[in-house]
Formats: structure tokens, C-alpha cells, sequence
């Protein structure tokens, strides 16, 4: 067995009764994979699985063939509620482990608090309207989701894609590396062009979020990182598309997203980079959302199928973490990963 397992299952023993990540925590299996995994090229690296079923997902059994060891699922929402940013482990209620009385966001809940506490460096996700992205941005890490149809999805509507959240966007790259067949790394070439879109044309943002995420891009030009350019993406509010092609009538959905699409296209046809705020809002309380969507700024990706990353911007005056949006053009996830790489050492 390997020292780096071990303290990982020491840290989810130690930390998970207070931030309830994990629903299962899979002492003796990961034990038992760890000899056969630690002469594999990912050499027994500990990671963490949405959900009791995301052991069985496409992105999980290519990490275990590539010598990673499963350490436990991580929690998403119980039954009772329609909102689904929060999550149930087996101790209780998950928590943000910032503020302890804020969510930590969802779906993908516990995998972001597993990674922010640091029980694990990586943590497999599904972002089908932003449940990777949202918590990574609420609990400071970083998330991507990938491109839609480049990996495996089970889900039919086409909305979700797979994704992960990890300690830094290095450790991401990781993941892809192991999960896609023929990966190659592209790193960035600075300044990268880009265009920040503040609220995509539509969304009310939180003043707060707005200038945490504001001051990240105005750090990323001053550290030579991005370059703005002339521009703007404003999009129609997929609010409404988004559920009717989540209910199963795409058709109703037809008009807005090609709408959307044109203008993505014609965006990312001139522009390499967009940046946006995460969230229009910081982590609520446990006893729910209100009427924001937390989802206002990420859905419309799902819909375009374009890929999109979180990447830790900084805090609110009252401690919550906020995320920077980072989309790229369809297909550019190792792009995107080497803007990611690039831009968190710019911000660090």
C-alpha cells in the first residue's frame, strides 16, 4: 500500500465526520489495489467518485486501469428537495469547508469538498448544467467540464459531460491525460487573447462575485497572462431551454440555441478565451438557493456543448470562495487545460 493512500484515507477518517464528503469510504478495496496499482503509470494515486454509482462511470474505470485507487463516493443530493446544490454523506449534511454554514454547491458536492479539505487530489464529476463547476468555485478548486460527446456520458439528453474537480488545473490535465485516448498537452502561449463578460448580456451577478472575479482578470493582466481584446459574448438567457431539452423537448429549446450557437461560434472564431464569473451568486445556506439560479452562468454551456473550467478567483469580504468561468472553442480541452495551467500560476 502505498504512504500517499494511506494519508488519504487518514485525512477522509479525520475530516469527513465534520464536512460530510463521502457517502462510502472503501477501506480494505483500496488497500487491496494499491500493490497492483503503484507499478501502473498512475502508481496508486488516491481519487474519489461521484455518487455510489461512479464507480462503474467511463472515466473512473480508466483511471483504475491506469493505476489509480478509488478511496470512497462522494456525496450528492438526498432526496427532498428540488434544489440540487448540496449534499448527503454518511455522516449528515455536507458543508462548505470554508463556512460551515454554506452549501458547498452540487451536484458534485462532496467530490469538491474532498478535494478542498484535501482527502484526495482529484474526484470525478458529471456537469450537466454546472454541478462541476458550481462547487469547485465555492470551495476554491478547480473543475472542468469536458467537451460534450469526448467522453462517454450515460446521460441521453446530451446535456451532461464528464468531468473532474482537482486540486490545481495540473492535476486536472492528469485526469484527461489518463481518461482520453490520445491526449496531448498544449501549452499556452501568453498573453492569451480573451474577452471577460461580466454577466453574458442576461444575468443579475452579486456585486461581490463581480469584483472578486474582475480583480482576477485585471491580476492576469497585469502578470502578462491574458491580453483583452475588443469584444463582448452576450447570449440569450438559456434558462428556459435548458429545462425543456432536460424534459425531453428539444424541439421547444431549437430556435434559442441556435441563437446561442451562432454567436459562440462567431465568438470563438476570433477569440480563444472567454472569461466569466462562475456563479451570479456566493454559496448559499443550507436551507436553500432562493430565486437565484446558481446555474445562470454555466448552463448555457451545456446547451453549446463547449468546454468550460473553474478556476479559484479569490473571496468575498464575508470568506466565500468565487470561481473565473474559463470557456474555449468545442473540442479545445487541452487548450483549455494549458490557459488553466498558465492563468492559476498567474493568480497564485
Amino acid at each position: 500500500m502505498t504512504s500517499a493512500l494511506e494519508a488519504a484515507l487518514a485525512r477522509i477518517d479525520l475530516l469527513d465526520p465534520q464536512l460530510c464528503a463521502f457517502s462510502e469510504v472503501w477501506h480494505e478495496e483500496a488497500r487491496a489495489r494499491a500493490e497492483s496499482a503503484a507499478r501502473l503509470p498512475l502508481a496508486g494515486l488516491p481519487f474519489a467518485v461521484k455518487g455510489r454509482t461512479g464507480i462503474r462511470s467511463y472515466a473512473a474505470r480508466r483511471l483504475i486501469a491506469a493505476g489509480g485507487v478509488p478511496v470512497g463516493a462522494t456525496s450528492v443530493p438526498g432526496p427532498g428537495t428540488g434544489w440540487r446544490t448540496w449534499g448527503q454523506g454518511a455522516h449528515g449534511r455536507t458543508v462548505n469547508p470554508w463556512r460551515a454554514d454554506r452549501t458547498p454547491g452540487g451536484s458534485s458536492a462532496g467530490a469538491a469538498v474532498a478535494v478542498a479539505a484535501g482527502m484526495v487530489d482529484l474526484a470525478t464529476g458529471g456537469d450537466g448544467a454546472g454541478s462541476v463547476r458550481i462547487p469547485a468555485a465555492w470551495c476554491g478548486v478547480f473543475g472542468l467540464k469536458t467537451t460534450t460527446g469526448l467522453l462517454l456520458s450515460p446521460d441521453r439528453t446530451g446535456l451532461a459531460s464528464p468531468g473532474v474537480i482537482a486540486s490545481s488545473a495540473a492535476r486536472a490535465e492528469t485526469f484527461l491525460r489518463h481518461v482520453l485516448d490520445g491526449y496531448a498537452p498544449r501549452p499556452a502561449r501568453l498573453p492569451v487573447p480573451a474577452v471577460h463578460s461580466p454577466d453574458l448580456g442576461f444575468a443579475d451577478v452579486d456585486p461581490d462575485v463581480a469584483e472578486v472575479t474582475r480583480k482576477a482578470v485585471d491580476r492576469l493582466v497585469a502578470a502578462g497572462a491574458v491580453r483583452l481584446v475588443p469584444g463582448t459574448c452576450e447570449l440569450l438567457d438559456p434558462a428556459d431551454a435548458w429545462a425543456a431539452v432536460r424534459a425531453g423537448s428539444p424541439a421547444s429549446a431549437k430556435r434559442l440555441r441556435a441563437a446561442n450557437d451562432r454567436t459562440l461560434d462567431a465568438f470563438f472564431a476570433r477569440t480563444p478565451l472567454l472569461l466569466t464569473p462562475v456563479t451570479p451568486n456566493r454559496p448559499h445556506g443550507h436551507d436553500g438557493p432562493g430565486d437565484v439560479y446558481s446555474t445562470a452562468l454555466t448552463w448555457a454551456f451545456n446547451l453549446s456543448g463547449h468546454p468550460a473550467a473553474s478556476l479559484p478567483a479569490g473571496f468575498t469580504p464575508d470568506g466565500c470562495p468565487a470561481g473565473l468561468q474559463l470557456v474555449t472553442a468545442r473540442g479545445a480541452d487541452a487548450e483549455l487545460l494549458g490557459m488553466a495551467c498558465a492563468l492559476e500560476a498567474a493568480l497564485r
